[in-house]
């Protein structure tokens, strides 16, 4: 199965200039996913990182794979458009190369362990064959909308009511 840019965008919230995945490749359900980040001169984090020696942020680079795995488990569920999986964790990072305007990073995420609201993934990102990243990265559900907080002195009662 594979997702083109519109499907990923009805799982993921992420917009431009945030939107760190272009593809999906290769998906099995619950279990493991390959995707596609085409990396271009446009990205506006490269006026700044570095101006005469473009490299794309390491914290990016995560970044992706951590909306990959988001992908993989917005998939499973139901009331999705209710929920955000949010990046909780990350272990083990190791980056192994740079990642410069006009490569194709390919992303692949494996599910560690996986439960109604959280996930355990080992994630790796290549370029032309060859390892650029990994880590190993958590994620939880949220509820998309915040709760309110309630206002000083008001009860948790008092503010629901």
């Amino acid at each position: 199965m594979t997702f083109d840019i519109q499907e990923i965008l009805g799982l993921l919230p992420h917009r431009y200039p945030f939107l760190l995945i272009d593809r999906v490749v290769e998906f099995e359900r619950g279990k493991r996913l390959v995707a596609i980040k085409n990396v271009t001169f446009n990205e506006p984090f490269f006026q700044g990182h570095f101006p005469d020696y473009p490299i794309m942020p390491g914290v990016l680079v995560i970044e992706a794979m951590a909306q990959a795995g988001a992908i993989i488990m917005l998939n499973e569920i139901p009331d999705r458009e209710k929920k955000l999986a949010v990046f909780t964790g990350i272990e083990k990072a190791k980056f192994r190369r740079p990642v410069t305007p006009g490569d194709q990073l390919r992303i692949e995420v494996n599910v560690l362990a996986f439960k109604s609201r959280l996930g355990r993934m080992e994630a790796s990102a290549f370029v032309e064959g060859k390892l650029a990243c990994q880590a190993t990265l958590t994620c939880s559900i949220v509820p998309r909308v915040r709760e309110a907080a309630p206002a000083a002195g008001e009860t948790q009662q008092e503010a629901a009511e």
